[in-house]
């Protein structure tokens, strides 16, 4: 576990850097025929100083070896052995904790391999692996030899018939699309996303400045300031600008995810709802909870530290930009995992998720950064804030409380994606009732961990707190029942839809309403009745289509209008390990030329409402007519009144354009 965190914060935090020298390797091959069927292919890298690439014998579960493969398109000849190797060195990972084998300057690889079919006139071959520094950049090559001699021809991937008529079929031949262009200029949904993750964040912030890694630095680093600067207002305007340059450090986290939404509308929708991607957010932020328990510290390599700490002796804004760097890494153990829940919760918001956790990396800094650069304007507020205590400790034992709940989270997005049918919505409302009614009895005084001194008096606040929680507590117990009081909807989109239930239920369609879950049923069954579609994208890991579904839908004049007025038609963009029969797969030629391989469900409809609605986002309605005549302009997650005016008004012009 210790390697998956050091891993995990070294690629976030170290990404920006690796991105200035994004081309570390530069690769030189050639082939040489040995006999009338053999051939060595010779593969020559040079690498920048102080860079690094790992050789196939590097020990499993370190860096990610070389590997040499054929592509699974290719045949007619195939690899002899492992391929040999120029000189290595050898050099022990405390992130590892292995010896690692690895190729410094130049490597020289040669690989044979053998041609059994005599027709085969070039080969191809596939180089993997990894070059780090003190960031780590994926290598994928690919290299193509001519063995008669003869120019090859670049490639170009053909599309087959089958492929060429899935693909017409994907294409909608959609009118009236005026309104689909307006939705960018109509929609406020980003601005109030936005803002509201940058609220989050900065609630993260605050959170964070209440555990002991962080709020004894406060008058330190402030008297540092205001006591070594040559003036008061020279040491007030350091301390400002240490707190300028703590926010741009947070800030700087989020840049790496700018680059990678920038390959693909959709890979941050992939990577939020890949299942073992949130399998990994489970472990980490069961392993965050267990430390804030007090089981044991999370810290990072100590010479990030020191180098950190040693850089902050330089003069000037270098100097003071370090030691704002500083407190960054030496804090990590108690920022880490708020930060790492921020990073996880902005993946699958709605909108654009990397803006989403630029905004909550820099509420987040924002938060850490003010009681620096305030209480250097007024140092006489340092004798108003609290001794550092127990009550640091027991902060951190309620921030582990909601880190294992927040947890369960991601594990359910998992199930729900991967149609386990384990977490079920009563299950996992089960297990919050156990955790929530644990911290209870910690803020009681019942349960103490490793930590906690011995607690001679409850105070009033600790008392209060408790049966705030215990009242939560009560509040989810009907949640369990088949048929509850209430049904949880301040808590939309955290448990699973109230459809994914152990009881059984009428209808797998939110609120028990019909629908379909494939465009073209969907369609037929409009024009079999006459009613206009509700197009619904979606996801099983989407909280606020939740939201949308438990609170909105609920309504009763909206229900009312979806069971009776439309036929709602909800496509589900993150079901990724549903395959679609073998006859419905097919190739997809991207806008750039890349080919796509349509294998699932989530495959096909993430893809088709970008190719037909240019959008890539979740909750997303659309209203149209059975003929694809769009109805009013998309709409997203918004509140009662506004969706119901865009139900009513998608009918109303439904009405219209029947009377033409």
């Amino acid at each position: 576990m210790k390697r998956f965190l050091s891993v995990f914060f070294l690629i976030t935090a170290i990404s920006v850097f690796s991105q200035t020298e994004d081309n570390p390797i530069v690769w030189e091959s050639s082939i040489n025929q040995i006999s009338e069927t053999e051939y060595d292919v010779i593969f020559t890298a040079k690498l920048l100083q102080e860079w690094h690439l790992y050789s196939q014998e590097n020990p499993e579960g370190a860096s990610q070896p070389l590997e040499i493969l054929i592509p699974e398109d290719r045949n007619g000849y195939k690899l002899v052995g492992k391929a040999t190797e120029s000189q290595t060195k050898k050099e022990y990972s405390e992130v590892w904790e292995k010896e690692e084998i690895f190729f410094a300057d130049t490597a020289i690889i040669t690989q044979r391999l053998v041609v059994i079919d005599k027709n085969t006139t070039a080969v191809t071959l596939e180089i993997y692996g990894q070059v780090c520094k003190q960031a780590c950049i994926q290598i994928e090559e690919s290299f193509s030899f001519s063995l008669n001699g003869k120019k090859i021809k670049e490639e170009v991937v053909i599309l087959n018939d089958k492929s060429k008529t899935l693909t017409e079929k994907l294409q909608l031949d959609l009118k009236n699309t005026a309104l689909l262009e307006t939705a960018a200029k109509t929609d406020a949904t980003s601005g109030g996303s936005l803002f509201n993750i940058f609220l989050l964040g900065f609630v993260g912030g605050l959170l964070a400045l209440l555990t002991p890694c962080v709020f004894p630095m406060i008058p330190l680093t402030v008297s540092f300031f205001t006591k070594q600067s040559q003036s008061k207002s020279k040491g007030i305007f350091n301390a400002v600008l240490y707190g300028v340059f703590i926010v741009i450090i947070y800030m700087l986290l989020s840049v790496p995810f700018h680059l990678i939404d920038g390959l693909d509308p959709s890979i941050l929708n992939t990577i939020s709802t890949n299942i073992w991607l949130n399998i990994f957010f489970f472990v980490i932020l069961v392993f965050f909870s267990l430390s804030f328990f007090g089981f044991y510290e999370i810290t990072l390599p100590s010479s990030w530290g020191t180098k950190m700490d040693a850089a902050s002796d330089v003069g000037g804004f270098v100097g003071i930009f370090f030691m704002a760097l500083t407190l960054a890494i030496v804090s990590f153990s108690c920022t880490g995992p708020i930060l790492g829940s921020l990073l996880a919760g902005s993946l699958g918001t709605v909108g654009n998720p990397a803006f989403q956790l630029s905004a909550g990396m820099t509420g987040f800094g924002l938060a850490l950064a003010l009681p620096f650069a305030l209480f250097a304007l007024f140092p006489n507020l340092l004798n108003s804030l609290p001794k550092s205590g127990g009550w640091l400790n027991t902060t951190k034992v309620v921030l582990g409380f909601l880190e294992l709940a927040f947890a369960f989270k991601f594990l359910s997005n998992s199930d729900l994606v991967g149609h386990w049918d384990l977490l079920k919505r009563e299950v996992f409302i089960g297990l919050w009732i156990v955790i929530f009614s644990g911290l209870a009895l910690y803020l009681f005084g019942k349960i103490k961990f490793p930590h906690d001194a011995v607690l001679k008096k409850t105070s009033f606040f600790r008392v209060s707190f408790g049966v705030l929680v215990f009242a939560f507590v009560i509040y989810l117990i009907p949640g369990t029942f088949k048929n509850p009081t209430w049904n949880l909807n301040a808590l939309s989109g955290f448990p699973p839809p109230q459809f994914y239930s152990i009881y059984e239920q009428a209808s797998d369609c939110p609120l028990g309403l019909d629908c379909y879950k494939d465009f073209d049923e969907g369609l037929q069954a409009a024009k079999d009745a006459n009613k206009p579609i509700l197009l619904d994208f979606t996801g099983w890991a989407c909280v606020n289509c939740r939201k949308m579904e438990e609170n909105v839908w609920s309504a009763p004049a909206i229900y009312t209008l979806l069971k009776e007025e439309y036929i709602l038609i909800s496509l589900y963009v993150d079901d990724n390990e549903k395959e679609l029969p073998k006859a419905a797969q097919f190739d997809f030629r991207k806008a750039n030329g890349n080919i796509k391989k349509i294998k699932t469900y989530g495959d096909k409809w993430s893809t088709f409402q970008i190719l037909n609605f240019k959008n890539a986002s979740q909750p997303y309605y659309i209203l149209m007519n059975a003929d694809l005549e769009i109805l009013n302009s998309p709409q997203q997650y918004t509140d009662i009144k506004t969706y119901k005016s865009w139900l009513e008004k998608g009918i109303e012009n439904f009405s219209k354009q029947q009377l033409k």
